[in-house]
């Protein structure tokens, strides 16, 4: 080809360039979406990812298609954010799911259960053992479509007035604790209390409770625990990987353009994986902080740990029998948690307990 043939070609090429990027910016609709928090701004770890997934679906559609965040309480409490997303006042949320087992158990694995899967478990079940649709077939009913949006790890126990030193010292404790949780200790005595995050310090600082969990170190030494119930309990059996998620009208979902449902995905993916990331990148100084500050960590005892996995069986039986949703869930969780133990016992759990013991002994 000639020199002047060419640059001839490659300036109409060039051109046509030109022309098609806009044109393909101009076949991308505006959209513009309310979601609500269940969490307070200043939780910047679990407030924050919704903003990640905001940011991220901006970025990948060049502000096209934005996300306003709202924290709990600017446009619903925090505990009625799914309502939100039902009833089509907003097109999404990010919550615990388990938040809503007063509507139905099944919404507890969503989130996390007694005695359940760790944080990479609840992923590898989510992402590629069915679990992702195995629960959106249950919320379909709330007209919700769900992603997992982020995840805590293992949480700690809580703060106590009082240390728990044998089953009978939960015996008419008041304790601020969510989800399926509160019904097994109830089992044994207890009495839980559902409350949101930003009203959890007042009510255990006038005596209202007598304990409270959260999440872990980094979020409770944020909201003062540790100022007014000194000892801290480890660990969270309830909450062994307690995953967040966004609730998105499933109408609203529907409507997106293919293109946008993927960017939806995929930027649920990255505050999912994010979360946990900043969680335990900002735990450990955070734990250090609290005891040095005079924060009392005790383990649970081990019978209170073995009273706890007797009455949570018991109560997955009991639900599992009159519910059938619930029942369908459990008994593929159930099997799957199974697996993965086995696997994380050889390889995951002698690394992790080899190193654990060598930093005791300071050889690290």
């Amino acid at each position: 080809m000639k020199r002047r043939e060419f640059v001839k070609s490659a300036g109409i090429g060039l051109a046509a360039g030109a022309i098609a990027s806009p044109a393909i910016a101009q076949s991308a609709p505006e959209v513009k979406w309310r979601l609500t928090s269940s969490f307070p701004k200043s939780l910047d770890t679990i407030y924050g990812a919704a903003e990640t997934f905001a940011k991220a679906v901006a970025e990948a559609t060049d502000n096209k298609f934005q996300v306003q965040v709202f924290a709990a309480g600017e446009i619903v409490p925090g505990l009625q954010a799914s309502d939100a997303v039902t009833n089509g006042t907003v097109e999404a949320c990010h919550t615990a799911s388990y938040y809503y087992v007063g509507k139905d158990p099944t919404f507890a694995f969503g989130t996390a259960v007694p005695f359940g899967l760790n944080s990479r478990q609840q992923n590898a079940w989510m992402y590629h053992a069915g679990g992702i649709d195995l629960m959106n077939e249950f919320y379909k009913k709330h007209s919700i479509y769900a992603l997992p949006g982020g995840n805590t790890g293992c949480q700690m126990g809580g703060w106590f007035r009082k240390e728990i030193k044998t089953v009978e010292d939960l015996k008419g404790l008041k304790m601020r604790i969510g989800g399926f949780a509160g019904q097994v200790l109830a089992k044994l005595g207890a009495v839980p209390q559902q409350i949101a995050g930003g009203d959890i310090y007042p009510a255990l600082e006038k005596g209202t409770i007598d304990a409270a969990e959260w999440v872990g170190p980094y979020d409770d030494e944020k909201l003062g625990f540790n100022k007014v119930a000194p000892v801290y309990h480890y660990p969270g059996w309830w909450e062994g990987g307690a995953m967040l998620h966004f609730f998105i009208n499933d109408k609203k979902f529907a409507e997106l353009p293919k293109t946008y449902q993927s960017i939806v995905r995929t930027a649920a993916a990255l505050a999912n994986v994010d979360m946990q990331a900043k969680y335990d990148a900002k735990n450990p100084e955070a734990l250090k902080r609290l005891v040095g500050g005079g924060a009392q960590l005790r383990p649970f005892p081990q019978e209170v740990m073995e009273a706890c996995l007797k009455a949570s069986n018991e109560l997955y039986e009991e639900t599992a029998a009159k519910n059938a949703d619930f029942k369908k869930i459990y008994d593929a969780m159930r099997p799957l948690r199974n697996d993965q133990y086995l696997w994380f016992q050889v390889a995951e759990y002698t690394y992790d307990n080899f190193l654990i013991r060598a930093r005791a002994a300071n050889r690290l």
